[in-house]
């Protein structure tokens, strides 16, 4: 099913990001943490790209598991950056032949060899490029990142929403946020590029912190402002690993029934693999869900 389709639904609902293994020694232990999260049936679930061979081989085998074994539609994160049209061109005939209908187009981190290299030449600079070829490539329900408080290489909030337009305009049917802590950001967001006409439908990235090494990690990937009553909740709790997971997904399920309560029907949540936060998370939400 496409993901599109999903987000006509008006009923509330949660989705789950999961990531494959680094090597084939992990795929197993990953593969059931996959799987407990898809028997709690989210309304879909994304599978980031990884490790796995050039076409990302892992990725698509826990996309397509989680898909013909447990009925739970997949959104397969595709990366393109310094590829070659050949190479893409590879992944995305693969992702046909998986049966994948939703693809997340991203343009993915620079390697660090590459950083400082002339791009002018690559096939495939921006994610807007990826965009083109998967409208042109099929029929596929194309996802797109956004950056509620502005993606790290932009000058400034008013570029970063001019880039994001014109990547809708280039075929994205949807968009996912970056995490954030601080829900205001997102609504402020919201308000802005819709005034832009960007009219797609936005889904919210949630992150729950559930110990206090991510927190530098999550800084660092999304440059996330951290509201004072989130820095006191860490303070108080960082040091106590029980503690600081009930506090982090309580903090989190806060989060998303604001998003409810504010008129946003689906909220994404950066599981990190971990089935038991993702059921408390449903469980704390279980009336509002209906489940």
């Amino acid at each position: 099913m496409k993901i599109i389709n999903l987000l006509k639904n008006k009923k509330l609902s949660l989705s789950f990001e999961v990531f494959p293994p680094k090597t084939e020694s992990g795929f197993e232990t990953v593969k059931t943490a996959t799987e407990e999260i898809a028997k709690l049936r989210p309304s879909y679930m994304s599978v980031t790209y990884g490790a796995g061979g050039g076409i990302g081989e892992y990725t698509l085998q826990i996309a397509k598991n989680i898909k013909d074994n447990y009925n739970v539609p997949t959104l397969a994160h595709l990366t393109c950056v310094s590829s070659s049209k050949e190479t893409v061109a590879q992944k995305i005939a693969a992702m046909k032949e998986a049966g994948i209908q939703n693809v997340l187009a991203l343009r993915g981190d620079i390697p660090q060899e590459l950083q400082g290299a002339d791009r002018s030449n690559w096939d495939f600079r921006y994610a807007i490029d990826l965009v083109r070829t998967l409208k042109a490539a099929g029929d596929f329900c194309i996802g797109g990142a956004c950056y509620p408080e502005i993606h790290p290489e932009s000058a400034n909030q008013k570029e970063d929403i001019r880039r994001l337009k014109e990547k809708v305009d280039a075929g994205c049917d949807f968009l996912t946020t970056q995490m954030f802590f601080d829900n205001n950001l997102l609504y402020s967001f919201l308000y802005k590029i819709r005034e832009a006409g960007i009219d797609v439908p936005v889904i919210p990235g949630i992150m729950p912190i559930t110990n206090a090494n991510q927190i530098e990690r999550a800084i660092t990937l999304s440059g996330s402002f951290m509201p004072q009553r989130f820095k006191i909740l860490v303070d108080q709790f960082g040091s106590d690993p029980a503690a600081m997971k009930q506090a982090g997904i309580a903090y989190a399920t806060d989060q998303i029934i604001d998003l409810f309560a504010n008129g946003i029907t689906n909220v994404h949540v950066y599981s990190m693999n971990n089935p038991d936060v993702a059921q408390k998370i449903l469980q704390n939400l279980s009336d509002i869900l209906g489940k």
